[in-house]
């Protein structure tokens, strides 16, 4: 899969931010700073080979276990 561009918005302030996606690796996890509020934004990408999409899940991971 090629190198894609995609708009999200920060779970924390609202911002608009572009990111590129790279589905080549498989399902991957990882943080991305906002570019405004600086706060983590916890990305998820999901690679659905048989019908060829990838699946972006964006949270603000501030979920507290008890």
């Amino acid at each position: 899969m090629k190198l894609k561009s995609n708009t999200i918005h920060c779970p924390h302030c609202g911002h608009h931010q572009h990111i590129d996606i790279d589905g080549s690796n498989g399902d991957q996890e990882y943080f991305e700073d906002c570019r405004v509020c600086c706060n983590p934004i916890h990305l998820r990408l999901h690679v659905d080979e048989l019908h060829k999409k990838i699946e972006v899940h964006v949270d603000a991971d501030d979920e507290q276990y008890y």
